[in-house]
């Protein structure tokens, strides 16, 4: 295993307090992620579905959770279902869990290989009169291939028509915004790898290298210090691609005079970390591209004081929108006039930036949310305010994951260059 994994406690506290706000006489079910083909004989690689692994910690293909908490046996009250141990399997794919592993990583007491599951569960629902499904309603997530969760849920409601049917996703995103100690543990984790990555980057860019030699110098230092990997597709955009908010080709040369958005984190123990950086490919940021990043390391330094207690998302992009618009004025790209003579509010700033400065973060790097839930300790969110002047070729996002405590934000990205003057010094110590 690549990472320290997380105390069984952790999944024992987890699956309690989703169970305390079950209804009287449910039962909750969860499946892992279907790994999905590509063509012939080859899959993409298993990633684990984010709320199975929060409530189990098991990293497994083909996995089932089913939670009765007011089952009459306390026994029964927490299942887990995984794959038997087929020798054939071993010899082609190697380790797979055991019941004793799959028990000192989980917590849940009593585990059946998978076969178990149709009779087990026939059994299980016989006590209760609602079932929780698991359904993805991430408020932003469109596609066209039912997932695993979904599929199996048609089968139960087909199955077991006279049982109501509840939704776990309002439930698990409110617990799932708060970490714990242990899961920002996790989490400063990937944040250390994503620093070291960035540091042999900022000795590594250089003119004419292809922006998908940067991507595997990153990726480098990302799994030969533990990570998984990409906590997602990282963005290495050099020049007008930065303009492109989700720019993944990275297919591009990179020009002496150019800058270079570096939109990337580590994903370290199932947790994602998120870093946006801009940087000079030639070492030397010009004078207008130093006063562009200037001014969004202005309201990134704003921004990040307001990740507060009792604030909200909507409160922060509120403000930095503000922040931005005075930015833009102060660069010459609108004027106060144009300001007043605009048809709607943010108008013309939405031409250089155009996205939301916030999102949560955790087992998944746009992490699942309450979007009018209020600030509270333990929550971990990005701080990522931008510009994107396309007629100049320039595009800047700085971004860091910031924890919310008790005592004000707290930057888990601190440590990683940001100044004009250390990226500039670093870049250039070899010389």
């Amino acid at each position: 295993m690549k990472y320290h994994h997380p105390s069984k406690e952790l999944f024992i506290r987890n699956r309690k307090l989703f169970s305390d706000q079950l209804k009287p006489s449910s039962a909750a079910i969860f499946h892992s992620s279907d790994i999905y083909p590509i063509h012939a004989d080859r899959f993409h690689k298993f990633q684990q579905q984010s709320d199975i692994y929060y409530l189990t910690g098991i990293d497994q293909e083909e996995t089932i959770l089913v939670l009765t908490p007011d089952h009459p046996d306390p026994s029964f009250r927490e299942i887990l279902f995984i794959r038997s141990l087929d020798p054939q399997v071993v010899i082609w794919e190697g380790e797979k869990l055991s019941i004793e592993k799959a028990e000192s990583i989980s917590g849940v007491s009593k585990i059946y290989n998978l076969n178990n599951y149709e009779i087990v569960l026939k059994e299980l629902l016989y006590y209760v009169t609602n079932i929780y499904f698991n359904f993805n309603e991430y408020a932003k997530f469109f596609s066209d291939i039912e997932d695993r969760n979904s599929r199996k849920a048609r089968e139960v409601m087909n199955k077991y028509p006279t049982h109501s049917f509840e939704r776990s996703a309002p439930i698990l995103h409110q617990l799932r915004m708060v970490k714990t100690r242990e899961e920002i543990e996790i989490i400063k984790k990937a944040c250390e790898i994503t620093e070291k990555s960035f540091r042999h980057l900022l000795n590594a860019v250089k003119p004419e290298m292809m922006e998908y030699q940067v991507e595997a110098e990153l990726e480098y230092v990302f799994k030969y210090n533990g990570a998984t990997g990409s906590a997602y597709e990282p963005i290495v955009a050099g020049g007008e691609n930065a303009c492109s908010l989700h720019y993944i080709k990275n297919d591009k040369e990179l020009k002496d005079g150019q800058l270079l958005l570096l939109d990337m984190g580590a994903e370290y123990g199932n947790y994602a970390s998120d870093m946006s950086r801009t940087i000079p490919v030639n070492g030397r940021f010009t004078k207008r591209q130093k006063e562009c990043y200037n001014a969004v390391l202005d309201v990134f330094k704003k921004a990040c004081q307001k990740f507060t207690i009792g604030n909200t998302l909507k409160g922060i992009n509120e403000y930095v929108n503000d922040l931005m618009q005075e930015a833009c004025i102060k660069l010459g790209l609108f004027s106060e006039e144009d300001l007043k003579n605009q048809e709607e509010d943010y108008k013309l700033l939405q031409k250089y930036y155009m996205h939301k400065v916030s999102h949560h973060i955790g087992l998944n790097v746009h992490d699942v949310f309450d979007p009018n839930a209020k600030f509270e300790a333990g929550m971990v969110l990005t701080c990522e305010p931008g510009i994107y002047i396309k007629e100049e070729g320039i595009g800047i996002r700085i971004e860091n994951d910031i924890l919310v405590t008790l005592d004000g934000p707290v930057d888990l990205m601190a440590n990683i260059p940001i100044e004009v003057e250390e990226i500039e010094s670093l870049m250039n110590s070899s010389i």
